[in-house]
């Protein structure tokens, strides 16, 4: 049977989702546990690739096993006793084989987080940028980002990729007291594509960069044009989709 696991967790300490040699990642860690719970290797197939640093509040992987060793509750129960604090798991749901948690996502959606006064307790998880920020300028950059398909302005180079082409669902800025909220919902993303769409921005929400500049920067694809990418710790995949037949069975 095939299983879909519910989890989150703080990226701070992880290289990563992916198992990476010599280096500490998500992955490596659930698969561990479970070897414990299972009493034998068993491998997960995550929903995507996080880079080091990147935070998840709701990821998705699957596993294939003949039958659990336990009831749903305690092996989810187990696995939290067995995995580090900054790393959970929800929930374990029997889905159909063919199901599977990268192949099948429908979109996924990310926030970024920056705070402008300065806040200890938002040094994990947020960037803190100092110089006022035009939001609403912003937001017409993302009017003008979700016009277009291909990003290869804002992809890691040297990467390997069969397309930069994805569908922008929606992104939009907001702020809330002291933390501002970029949130991007598309059908696939980018390595470091939301982290340089953000830098890009906040250029352009210090009037660094012009809607105008913003635009040739998309159709240049280039990403020595596009901004610096920021810090890792503000990121957060918060939501990914998959059709309702999959999930629930």
């Amino acid at each position: 049977m095939r299983y879909f696991i519910q989890l989150s967790y703080k990226g701070t300490n992880y290289h990563g989702w992916q198992i990476q040699p010599d280096q500490i990642s998500v992955q490596e860690k659930i698969e561990s546990a479970m070897q414990v719970a299972f009493q034998k290797k068993i491998e997960i197939v995550g929903c995507g690739r996080t880079d080091t640093g990147v935070h998840a509040k709701n990821y998705w992987a699957h596993f294939d096993v003949n039958q659990l060793p336990m009831s749903k509750d305690q092996l989810v129960f187990k696995l939290n006793n067995l995995l580090p604090k900054d790393i959970v798991i929800h929930h374990i749901q029997p889905v159909n084989l063919e199901a599977h948690a990268r192949f099948d996502a429908t979109y996924r959606k990310y926030i970024y987080q920056i705070h402008q006064e300065k806040d200890p307790f938002s040094l994990d998880f947020s960037h803190y940028v100092i110089k006022n920020l035009a939001i609403e300028r912003m937001n017409e950059a993302c009017e003008i980002l979700c016009r277009y398909e291909n990003f290869k302005s804002f992809s890691k180079v040297k990467t390997q990729v069969y397309t930069y082409n994805c569908k922008i669902m929606n992104a939009h800025w907001k702020k809330e007291n002291n933390l501002i909220t970029f949130e991007i919902k598309a059908n696939r993303f980018l390595r470091n594509m939301v982290r340089a769409i953000v830098g890009t921005m906040i250029d352009v929400g210090h009037g660094k960069t012009s809607l105008s500049d913003f635009k040739e920067i998309i159709e240049s694809k280039n990403r020595s044009n596009a901004g610096t990418s920021v810090p890792a710790k503000g990121l957060f995949l918060v939501e990914i989709g998959y059709p309702q037949q999959i999930i629930q069975q």
